[in-house]
């Protein structure tokens, strides 16, 4: 009895899988610019800032002072991305197995998470930066407006890793 109920089990579970479809980008490009391989990471920086670059502040403030923490173990792929969409254009939902710095150099963006229940909506404009956290993070990034939009992307990632996997869209959104 258990065998079966094994079988139906794993049956269920596959063609509940196979019914899954990513959503594809659409209108969207992305043109690998840079490619680098790098060796284990350990870098730990903390830089003093002057009370010149941060107006208000004494040199006594614990946000006088500058973090950035980097830390890899085992090779990492670094990538320059150039990505561009046409108006109405999407990503598709997806993930990366790494960090994203995004900046955005031409029109706009607008980001969704997966795991937001609201589908709140983060727009993102000429000169604005944000990270994609990577790892489980499902997102997708579309073109809202009426003019095309640009962003360009650092991303790390383990080496040899696929950069982007494909993602269902969430129940939260609707489009």
């Amino acid at each position: 009895m258990r065998k079966i109920l094994k079988s139906v089990l794993i049956l269920v579970a596959a063609l509940s899988a196979g019914s899954i479809r990513a959503t594809p980008p659409s209108g969207f490009l992305g043109t690998t610019l840079a490619l680098g391989r790098f060796g284990n990471i350990d870098v730990k920086v903390r830089a003093f800032l002057p009370e010149s670059a941060r107006p208000g502040k004494h040199k006594e403030d614990d946000d006088a002072f500058w973090s950035s923490i980097q830390r890899t173990r085992g090779d990492s792929d670094l990538y320059v991305q150039n990505n561009v969409w046409a108006p109405g254009g999407t990503t598709g939902w997806h993930s990366h197995p790494g960090n994203s710095l995004i900046m955005v150099t031409s029109g706009a963006v607008t980001a969704y998470e997966a795991d937001d229940p609201s589908c709140t909506p983060r727009v993102y404009t000429v000169g604005m930066g944000f990270v994609d956290a990577g790892g489980d993070h499902v997102h997708v990034l579309r073109n809202e407006g009426s003019v095309e939009a640009r962003t360009v992307a650092v991303q790390m990632v383990p080496a040899g890793a696929t950069r982007r996997i494909d993602a269902a869209a969430p129940f939260t959104c609707g489009f």
